[in-house]
């Protein structure tokens, strides 16, 4: 009878029915307390919740963890060496000895520069018991004291992951202010005139409303950026054409048909602060005030700018005169030489062999010079020609082998770079 009325029941009625029966159930269980004059006894109600006081008798907690001694963080000042930051760590000078020769690759304590952090750990007794140098963002150095007593070095790698990332600027007062403010970094920018450096004079060439495009490498350790790696792809605009370059395995730069960036000569030897004087083959002399050809370019920047070799070739002159100052001839093959001017100091010799991007000198204000820069000249078959629209010999090919593989990168990433430059037009609508 009593089950058939249960069954019965509305579902929460039967839910309700049941936790009585368990609070009912628990209470028999309970301490009982003598009754008092001021107890007063409460009447269950349905629906309404009873608080149960449970004791729970006191039990010893054990942690799987043993405390064992903290890193103590020592920040390497000016000056400092292993021997002074263990000295003020409380370690002794033969603990500082057994550290330092703890294997080949303890020696990159060596290299500690100031503001770099060194981790210690001391046991009880205060002696050395491990040390930690982080000595780049992926790599860190730990020596520690092994049970017998010995020192153990070895170096620690973290795994980085790497992704896309992607920047676009456009030109207004400067290459580097776009660059900057397309979120660049000075290597970036950099790297980036370095690749099409063979094609644009960034000196000379550059217009307001060129624009550029890149596809990079983002490095990530444990979820936080670390840097920035390669250039993968970038396009350049520049005066209405349009430059492309491709990265490939062999870390050259190719153009999506598989050329090479890299062409015979470069088209500024200079790192530049700006353009003093253009090719002008009617100009006045700024020294002698008169009318005299300007057979070149003149690159006005600090004394001590690193010049470099415009390409490979071979040394035919290196000398001083009261016209040209500190100067350098550079023969490349049957056809084709530069000059350079004014430098304060040569670093190549007659006869000498040079690469291309090689330093050969400093720009200075030697000889007929009104001030410091590097005057560069550009000859073909003897006759002077503008370094700015000279035609040059074409880049080599990819290798045969290699097409299908690059055929197949290039397009992949063109599409990014395709894909980066719709999404900037869209934004900018």
């Amino acid at each position: 009878m009593v089950k058939q009325t249960i069954k019965q029941l509305p579902k929460p009625h039967k839910v309700m029915l049941l936790s009585l029966s368990l609070l009912a159930l628990l209470m028999l269980f309970l301490p009982s307390e003598p009754a008092t004059a001021s107890r007063q006894t409460e009447e269950l109600e349905l629906g309404k919740r009873y608080p149960l006081p449970l004791e729970v008798g006191e039990m010893a907690v054990q942690s799987n963890q043993v405390q064992g001694p903290e890193w103590q963080k020592y920040q390497v000042r000016r000056g400092d060496n292993l021997a002074k930051i263990f000295d003020r760590a409380g370690l002794s000078p033969q603990e500082t000895y057994k550290v330092s020769r703890a294997g080949e690759d303890a020696k990159k304590l060596l290299k500690m520069m100031p503001g770099d952090e060194l981790r210690l750990i001391k046991d009880e007794q205060g002696d050395f018991v491990a040390l930690s140098y982080s000595f780049s963002p992926t790599e860190s150095l730990s020596i520690r004291r092994d049970e017998q007593g010995e020192y153990q070095s070895e170096v620690q790698s973290k795994e980085v992951d790497v992704r896309l990332g992607y920047a676009s600027g456009t030109i207004s007062s400067s290459f580097w202010h776009a660059g900057v403010n397309a979120g660049l970094s000075e290597a970036q920018i950099m790297s980036l005139a370095g690749i099409f450096g063979w094609d644009i004079d960034f000196a000379l060439e550059l217009r307001q409303g060129d624009h550029f495009n890149l596809v990079f490498e983002e490095e990530y350790i444990d979820g936080d950026f670390v840097g920035h790696g390669r250039i993968l792809a970038a396009e350049f605009s520049n005066q209405g054409q349009v430059f492309q370059a491709i990265r490939y395995d062999d870390g050259n730069y190719y153009t999506p048909e598989g050329r090479s960036m890299r062409k015979s000569f470069l088209r500024a030897p200079v790192s530049f602060k700006y353009i003093s004087s253009s090719f002008n083959p009617k100009r006045l002399h700024p020294v002698l005030k008169s009318v005299r050809p300007h057979n070149g370019i003149d690159y006005a920047a600090n004394v001590g700018t690193p010049v470099m070799a415009a390409g490979d070739g071979k040394v035919i002159a290196a000398s001083y005169n009261k016209y040209n100052g500190n100067y350098v001839f550079i023969q490349h093959g049957e056809k084709y030489v530069t000059k350079y001017l004014h430098f304060t100091k040569r670093a190549v010799k007659k006869g000498q062999s040079v690469r291309q991007g090689q330093t050969i000198g400093y720009v200075g204000a030697t000889g007929l010079a009104s001030g410091p820069h590097l005057h560069y000249e550009f000859l073909v078959d003897g006759v002077h020609r503008n370094p700015r629209t000279v035609s040059l010999p074409k880049a080599e090919p990819i290798a045969e082998k290699d097409r299908s593989k690059f055929a197949t990168l290039a397009e992949e990433y063109l599409a990014h770079l395709d894909n980066n430059r719709r999404i900037m037009l869209a934004m900018h609508r």
